[in-house]
């Protein structure tokens, strides 16, 4: 986690290991070993054996929301996809890693009136932890995109204390869209990668123009919506919908990570994952905890 650059300022490495990835999406996993590591594997987490995974000390998962999501079905845990945080429950059952982060959008706190996530707060608690959701609003730490999202954080119930949510430092200087993109602006090659990428479809003649909006470059974009159908929103200044390149800037990726497959495919992933940046600074609130939680032991 960490050791990477991003619009010039590197991050430093924090003290994690990854033991083991997992993700049903073949080419996720293509593109996770392209750019990350090769200790990932295919797996369908709604059918399998904790036993054949590594004990580790942290879990982290997002599991799918787009069963939460407002603009989404919002069949909730109706749904086999709804039901996928319980992938997390077996193994905290299992292995009971010290801490263990589930990562979705804010739209699960609402969902029947918050029963949704009162259930799996609660099977998390049942399971032996302690239980805080984190909303975090990605511009209020340095990410140029206006996307909120929830952690739920949980820590094992022998363990003293809770980590510290992360410390909102960019809330009266958010980054811009501008700030993230405008130096790509006379760029049209793959130079740098994904830039030559992007949907040339026009504008919704019909419908509410989801997708078709265009940000104000002196405010964060629109949030980056994983979406297989075109609706990438549009470049503030130049008559074209943002390129791959531009939407993973947007997402906080670094230049050096690389999205190999079509528009449709790479857009999808880049809409689906944490923003690097907010990733980060929820690790390192974790890092520190969990310093201090082992020295304790």
């Amino acid at each position: 986690m960490g050791g990477f650059r991003f619009r010039r300022k590197r991050l430093p490495r924090l003290p994690f290991k990854i033991l083991s990835a997992y993700d049903h999406d073949l080419k996720c996993v293509d593109t996770y070993k392209r750019n990350i590591d090769q200790h990932v594997s295919q797996v369908d987490l709604s059918d399998y054996d904790p036993r054949d995974m590594p004990a580790a000390d942290v879990l982290t998962g997002g599991f799918p929301c787009q069963d939460f999501a407002s603009c989404g079905p919002r069949r909730g845990l109706n749904s086999d996809r709804g039901r996928l945080y319980r992938s997390m429950i077996k193994y905290m059952d299992h292995h009971r890693p010290s801490v263990v982060v589930g990562e979705n959008v804010p739209g699960l706190a609402s969902l029947h009136q918050g029963k949704v996530l009162n259930t799996i707060v609660s099977d998390m608690e049942d399971c032996g932890y302690k239980v805080g959701v984190w909303r975090l609003y990605a511009p209020d730490y340095g990410i140029p995109q206006r996307r909120t999202r929830l952690f739920i954080v949980g820590v094992r119930d022998d363990l003293e204390g809770f980590p510290v949510i992360p410390v909102p430092r960019y809330t009266q200087k958010h980054r811009t869209i501008k700030w993230a993109i405008n130096d790509l602006s006379s760029i049209d090659d793959e130079s740098i990668p994904n830039q030559s990428q992007y949907f040339k479809a026009s504008r919704a003649k019909k419908g509410n123009g989801q997708g078709d909006e265009t940000s104000d470059p002196n405010k964060p974009s629109y949030t980056v919506r994983a979406n297989a159908k075109s609706r990438v929103q549009f470049h503030y200044e130049l008559n074209r919908r943002l390129t791959v390149r531009e939407c993973a800037r947007l997402q906080t990726f670094p230049d050096e990570f690389v999205f190999q497959y079509s528009a449709t495919t790479n857009i999808m992933q880049i809409g689906n994952a944490v923003p690097p940046l907010l990733g980060y600074v929820v690790a390192k609130s974790l890092a520190r905890f969990l310093e201090t939680a082992h020295e304790n032991e």
